[in-house]
């Protein structure tokens, strides 16, 4: 049997003792995804790179294993490796540029004392162990592997602000538990701390900062500290520390943290028993204790951003007092509830499992910045009581603009506003008075480009969302532009000269529905006209989207044109960036010489796209530039294709296996992007309330929006029957390929006549 299979088996039967599934959390396989390996995806930026640990929907922490610390490995696991160094405490969920977070580093170990995790191919001896692939196994709030080096089984689970690890040892006289306090995905803590409490109880915290790697390598500029209070339910006989002479720097991009000479240092480390407590640069903590043969010995951990009180009183809500199997068991119920939120019917058994994973990826994300209480670390470094909302944060904001935060606008409003509150929060904290664009634990990080909050704003105030200071959120989405913007030139002349004119083109675009929303319709009108900046970088001689040089000329073309990717485009090329005018696409029509000039256009790009989705030159769905695109058919009058296409990405670049996200799954974005275009809906521009119609994938959808439930229907829907014939709304026709998002109320009734030949 294979793991996947064994996987998705385990989620319908007893695990652990809790019961039997019988919830829509059954369905979720965390492996699918979770592979950063670059052979499999035959390009630099890797697949999906999710982790398969256990988590809560957007709960603070994610207790996951980890098989490599090195690399651009931001979940820190991938399923080829056969070695697991540990199970860290937070994870990040489908990022590249070399992730971070992976702290609080927990190894069950017996026998030999090692003070260092090791390599996987055996050039540093260390605590890792070999574990049974066969066996691993994952589902919504569960995760468990037998460690084959030890003969222990291990098992996690999760809450919202805490874990439970759970090991299941043989008989010894000194099983162990290690705690790896400098472990950090993409570099190495900055300075740790632990003290022992009783016989049972520590705390401590880790202090990560840009200077010693972690998000870019360092130059995404996260700073933080994770608080930690945890328990063993079993005393220690012994305890002890480890601390490193280690260097007081180390240079994040050359990856110092993961090289031999410095882990062959952390492997001569001192052993020091003699203490309650220690601080330092590179330190571990470690306690021993006898184990009768399958005794299981759990590992409670609460972890706090505030302090070690918020630790404490995080421990004390959701992990004092209750079993690994009680957690476990509330975990579930989270993700039973949430994932309810929209329900299936029809497809297949693999297409049902696809989907709810996908959900289950579109919930970890932006997760609890908050303690149990409302308090959370600011911008500004200072504790703040949160109040009426949620902090929130790692807002992908480049990626999750397009489909993610859409989806979370429609199912999950609060999400959407506290997104928001915790952005205007963050720019007022920091003095910045802008928008971040791509925030992680308080940091502009600005990773990537464009100005995307302001699409998050523009297409919830489009819905009527409210509940945040809007009068500042206009102001700082105004900064935000003045900040990071096209300027007085009315494009960007940069080395990636399109991709930045056109996405601050369609932020400008956002702002005039945010003034209009505020009612400075005077100042709407300005940023409607300022959002035609996309037209001042069309070269029309070239026939497509070019870059221009500060003086106004054009830069020189490459040998391959508008397919050289990197050429004035961001992870992307001009062909498949060029696009990006989900604003005006009759404006992009006009410029391409008319609506069948762009259909045909759109047909050659799509005629190019091998059939697997994987990173290419044409309609590239591994990476985000060009989500929208699909759905441009609908817009120039060709809504079969727009059927015809994401089906068959539905089918294609979406699989029940570790490599079944084609690209990075990016917090949520790629998973996003299946939910809404597998129910027959997707936005082409956030903002104007336009959704797409297209094939649905299931028969029967049930969708708890935040204007009450909406059923979606497709009468005779198949594998062949991928066309609709006709649709209804509250069995009054529709003409047009899309609908106003709104008009989607409590008790819709959206039915699709699906037929095997396009409407032409």
């Amino acid at each position: 049997m294979s793991k996947l299979t064994l996987s998705v088996l385990c989620s319908f039967l007893a695990i652990a003792g809790c019961g039997q599934r019988t919830g829509l959390s059954g369905y979720v396989n965390p492996f699918i995804g979770a592979s950063t390996s670059v052979d499999a995806a035959g390009v630099y930026h890797g697949l999906g790179k999710t982790f398969p640990g256990a988590a809560t929907p957007f709960g603070m922490t994610q207790v996951s294993p980890n098989t490599i610390t090195g690399g651009d490995n931001g979940p820190g696991y991938s399923d080829e490796h056969r070695t697991i160094e540990g199970f860290a405490f937070t994870q990040l969920s489908g990022v590249g540029w070399y992730g971070d977070l992976g702290n609080l580093l927990v190894m069950p170990t017996r026998g030999s004392m090692y003070t260092v995790a090791g390599k996987e191919d055996g050039s540093v001896k260390g605590w890792r162990s070999a574990y049974d692939k066969a066996t691993e196994s994952a589902s919504a709030g569960y995760y468990s592997a037998n460690l084959t080096d030890y003969g222990i089984l291990a098992e996690a689970t999760a809450s919202p602000h805490g874990g439970v690890l759970r090991f299941t040892y043989p008989e010894d006289k000194a099983s162990r538990i290690q705690i790896d306090l400098a472990r950090r995905v993409g570099g190495r803590a900055t300075e740790e701390y632990v003290k022992v409490l009783d016989d049972r109880t520590i705390e401590g915290w880790m202090h990560c900062s840009p200077e010693d790697g972690g998000w870019g390598h360092g130059d995404g500029k996260a700073e933080y500290t994770v608080y930690f209070h945890a328990e063993l339910d079993k005393p220690f006989s012994s305890y002890g520390f480890w601390s490193a002479d280690v260097p007081e720097k180390i240079d994040p991009q050359a990856e110092e943290a993961v090289s031999v000479p410095y882990i062959e240092k952390v492997a001569r480390a001192e052993i020091i028993r003699d203490k309650d407590s220690m601080q330092g640069r590179h330190i571990g903590f470690f306690a021993e204790f006898p184990t009768s043969d399958k005794e299981a010995v759990s590992f409670k951990a609460g972890i706090s951003f505030t302090g070690l009180e918020g630790a404490r009183k995080n421990f004390s809500a959701e992990l004092e007092g209750k079993s690994f199997d009680d957690i476990h068991r509330e975990a579930v119920a989270l993700w039973d509830r949430e994932l309810s939120r929209i329900k299936v019917e029809g497809g297949s058994a693999e297409d049902r499992i696809i989907f709810y994973t996908a959900l289950y990826h579109t919930m970890i994300d932006p997760r609890s910045f908050c303690d149990v209480d409302g308090r959370y670390t600011g911008g500004d470094g200072k504790v703040h009581e949160a109040g009426d909302f949620t902090k929130r944060t790692v807002f992908s904001g480049w990626d999750v603009f397009r489909s993610q935060m859409p989806l979370q606008t429609l199912i999950h409003p609060e999400i959407t506003t506290d997104l928001i509150k915790s952005m205007i929060s963050l720019a007022d904290e920091t003095g910045n008075g802008y928008f971040s664009r791509w925030e992680i634990v308080n940091s502009y990080s600005e990773c990537m480009l464009g100005n995307p909050m302001l699409s998050v704003i523009a297409d919830a105030v489009a819905q009527g969302l409210r509940g945040f200071d809007l009068d500042k959120a206009y102001l700082y989405s105004k900064n935000t532009s003045e900040h990071s913007g096209n300027g007085d030139l009315g494009f960007s002349p940069t080395g990636l000269c399109i991709s930045e004119t056109l996405e601050y083109a369609y932020g400008d675009w956002c702002i005039g529905v945010i003034a209009d929303a505020a009612g400075d319709h005077e100042g709407a009108e300005r940023y409607r006209e300022k959002a035609k900046a996309y037209r001042n970088i069309f070269d029309s001689d070239f026939g497509w989207f070019r870059p221009k040089n500060a003086d106004g000329t054009w830069v020189d073309l490459p040998e391959d044109g508008r397919l050289h990717e990197g050429f004035g485009a961001v992870e992307s090329n001009p062909y498949q960036q060029g696009w990006f005018v989900p604003h005006d696409p009759d404006g992009l029509a006009e410029l391409l010489g008319g609506r069948e000039k762009t259909l045909a256009e759109l047909r050659d790009f799509f005629a190019e796209t091998p059939l697997d989705f994987h990173w290419n030159k044409y309609y590239n769905h591994a990476n985000e530039p060009v989500h929208f695109v699909p759905f441009l058919f609908n817009a120039y009058g060709a809504p079969w294709e727009t059927q015809k296409w994401t089906r068959t990405i539905c089918a294609n670049a979406y699989r029940n296996a570790v490599e079944g996200i084609c690209g990075n799954e990016d917090c949520g974005q790629m998973s996003a992007w299946y939910i809404l275009a597998s129910c027959g809906l997707h936005p082409s521009c956030p903002g104007n309330n336009v959704y797409e119609l297209t094939s649905p994938v299931f028969d029967r959808i049930e969708i708890q929006t935040s204007r009450g439930p909406v059923c979606i229907i497709a009468h005779d829907n198949g594998p062949e029957n991928i066309y609709i014939q006709r649709v209804s709304l509250n069995g009054k026709p529709l003409t047009e390929s899309h609908i106003d998002i709104t008009a989607l109320t409590g008790g819709s009734r959206l039915e699709f006549w699906m037929g095997p030949d396009p409407v032409l």
